[in-house]
């Protein structure tokens, strides 16, 4: 049995909106995530574990943020590609484990919507998805209320 581990790291800033795109959900919020796309730092974190995973590099490899089809697009649309590229590779998930680092929104009332919608896109069972979160006690970016961070972990296995 092949069993592949990967990790993910994503940070995006804030800017002018009333809600960020966490984890394919809208949480509302007094800003919004400033990125290329819709700014979706769980699922590009997501994306990127599994890429790593499979040594296939990361995002900007596969969607480079220079190609302006990718403006503004929805980041399921990346996660996808990630599950169909394990899947072309012989590879399933067995689980996702997902740690958000801000101060501000809570995601504690959002995890399980966010755990149905990592769901729904990768095709994996819910109790295979953890998501949770975390502050950095006010310190460095994340603690001042600049952005939002978010670390993955993914295990893939080739049977």
């Amino acid at each position: 049995m092949d069993i592949r581990l990967g990790n993910g790291f994503d940070v995006h800033a804030f800017g002018p909106g009333d809600c960020v795109v966490l984890a394919g959900i809208e949480v509302p919020h007094t800003h919004g995530l400033v990125g290329h796309s819709d700014a979706d730092v769980a699922l590009h974190a997501i994306t990127d574990a599994i890429y790593g995973a499979l040594a296939q590099g990361d995002i900007g490899r596969h969607f480079p943020p220079s190609d302006p089809q990718w403006k503004g697009v929805a980041s399921d649309v990346f996660l996808c590609h990630a599950v169909d590229l394990a899947a072309d590779m012989g590879f399933e998930i067995s689980n996702i484990d997902c740690t958000i680092i801000c101060e501000q929104p809570k995601i504690g009332p959002h995890a399980d919507n966010m755990r149905d919608q990592i769901g729904m896109i990768t095709n994996l069972a819910k109790d295979r998805i953890s998501v949770k979160a975390t502050t950095s006690e006010r310190l460095g970016f994340t603690g001042r209320g600049e952005g939002i961070a978010c670390l993955a972990t993914t295990a893939l296995l080739k049977l």
